[in-house]
């Protein structure tokens, strides 16, 4: 049986207008399938250089001339999709370990316009060793500082060939971050100053937010494309239904990226903050506030924990009626994007494990939860039950379950030595708990009422069990909904 390549399915020809630094699962799934999009419904009509950021191979990716399969599956409207498309709009991969100045070559090309990457947190670093003589550099700004000076002198300084650069990364300000590194190397290699002001005025950095699960290969998927359709891939991907491309960016930039026109999740904003802070505390906060509680009541998987008659249901409340109400954007709009969560949170192809959600719990809390109970606060004046009993679960996870957790040293220590050193007294545990302005950036015990009513809830927790405790809240609030 043959491989998939252009012999077996033939594709159209588009220039190369896209750099595109990261060849990983989620690109694959997530970037790649976007510019298929566009090239399927609008004059785009460009495909992309791929680039592995480290010493990655693509050897796999020109062997099969650029093309995979994706398979998408997952909930939409209540409803299972299940979708398969092969995608086209990848050219050939470079690696810049074996063959650098192929990849300096394509900075030559006048075709290029854009630059998307996905490095992970770890690669969008500033790495001052880094040399322009280096063949390559290590990091990827080294690497793309190298790429644009290169094309700074192949066209004279032209203004119009600089670049829009789209930054997938997840880190906060991902395309301010990257364009200070690139003027930052530039200065230390002690690039020409027409240079960086070629990067400042020529170049466009935008700040984004990325958002689809994307779990990768999948050998029952590529066994039926075999089947069903006749050939071998090793490169398919499978990623969930649900995508959200947020740009931050002037207005040019979605006239040459026409995402929406093509039916895309896709957002240009003045300001992605308001974005960033909803995926936060909605998505990565329910995920936060469900692991100690669904775990201690015996489930293992987000979905499990989202069917669950009483997990889910607390968890759905906790995030309308807790956590919206202080968020920046329209309630329609919030409303929406809660429900397209929960539609995620209920894919029978993703089985997400509570237990690798619950890695550094106690920072992710920080991060994720604890802003949207300080908000509430201020906001209504009273404590918030469930996000509050979030931080009672977290707490009795800790002191339960510390042999299935996974977090700095220092956190499991001081859990452990909070409860032994109390002599199990709910009320002393709390209060040091909770006055530890390292774990939390605050002391928390400054808030009124705070420290008595998590001792409350975790003395629940621990003499009725943790399905009893999240299901008393559920009939309190009921009865006092009634009344």
């Amino acid at each position: 049986m043959r491989r998939l390549s252009k012999d077996v399915y033939p594709v159209a020809e588009y220039p190369e207008t896209i750099l595109q630094i990261g060849e990983g699962n989620f690109m694959r799934g997530f970037m790649n399938w976007q510019i298929q999009k566009l090239n399927d419904c609008t004059d785009f009509k460009g495909r992309a250089v791929v680039v592995p950021p480290r010493k990655g191979s693509v050897t796999a990716l020109n062997e099969q001339d650029g093309l995979y399969t994706l398979c998408i599956q997952g909930f939409h409207d209540q409803k299972e999709m299940n979708e398969r498309i092969v995608i086209q709009s990848i050219s050939r991969g470079i690696s810049t370990y074996t063959d650098y100045e192929a990849f300096l070559h394509v900075a030559e090309s006048p075709d290029v316009r854009f630059v998307f990457s996905n490095t992970t947190e770890a690669g969008l670093v500033l790495r001052k060793e880094d040399r322009l003589e280096d063949r390559p550099q290590v990091s990827f700004p080294g690497k793309l500082t190298a790429f644009l000076y290169h094309r700074f002198k192949a066209f004279s300084g032209d203004e119009k060939k600089g670049l829009i650069i789209l930054p997938c990364e997840l880190i906060e300000q991902n395309g301010d971050r990257l364009r200070e590194y690139v003027i930052t190397m530039a200065a230390e290699w002690n690039l020409p100053p027409d240079f960086v002001a070629w990067v400042k005025e020529a170049n466009t950095f935008c700040n984004t937010l990325v958002d689809r699960i994307v779990p990768g290969f999948s050998q029952e998927a590529a066994e039926t494309v075999q089947k069903e359709e006749g050939y071998i891939d090793e490169l398919l991907v499978t990623a969930e239904y649900y995508h959200l491309f947020v740009i931050e960016a002037p207005p040019f930039v979605q006239k040459e990226l026409p995402f929406q026109e093509a039916g895309l999740n896709v957002l240009f904003v003045e300001d992605i903050a308001p974005y960033r802070m909803s995926k936060v505390r909605i998505l990565n906060g329910a995920h936060t506030a469900m692991v100690p509680i669904a775990y201690s009541c015996g489930l293992d998987t987000v979905k499990k924990a989202v069917d669950d008659e009483h997990v889910g249901v607390f968890i759905r409340r906790m995030l309308e009626e807790e956590v919206l109400p202080s968020l920046p954007l329209p309630e329609e709009e919030l409303l929406l994007y809660t429900q397209s969560v929960w539609d995620r949170f209920c894919n029978p192809f993703v089985k997400h494990q509570l237990l690798d959600i619950a890695l550094n719990g106690v920072s992710k809390f920080r991060a994720r939860i604890l802003p949207s109970l300080l908000d509430y606060i201020e906001l209504k004046k009273q404590l918030p039950t469930k996000l509050m009993f979030s931080l009672s679960s977290l707490i009795y996870f800790y002191q339960v379950h510390a042999d299935q957790i996974k977090d700095d040293e220092s956190v499991m220590t001081f859990m452990k030595e909070a409860w032994d050193e109390v002599d199990h007294s709910y009320e002393l545990m709390v209060d040091q708990l909770l006055s530890n302005e390292v774990l939390w950036g605050m002391d928390l015990t400054r808030i009124a009422g705070l420290k008595d009513a998590v001792a409350e809830q975790l003395t629940c927790i621990h003499e009725n069990g943790m399905r009893a405790a999240v299901h008393q809240i559920l009939q309190y609030e009921s009865q006092g909904e009634k009344a």
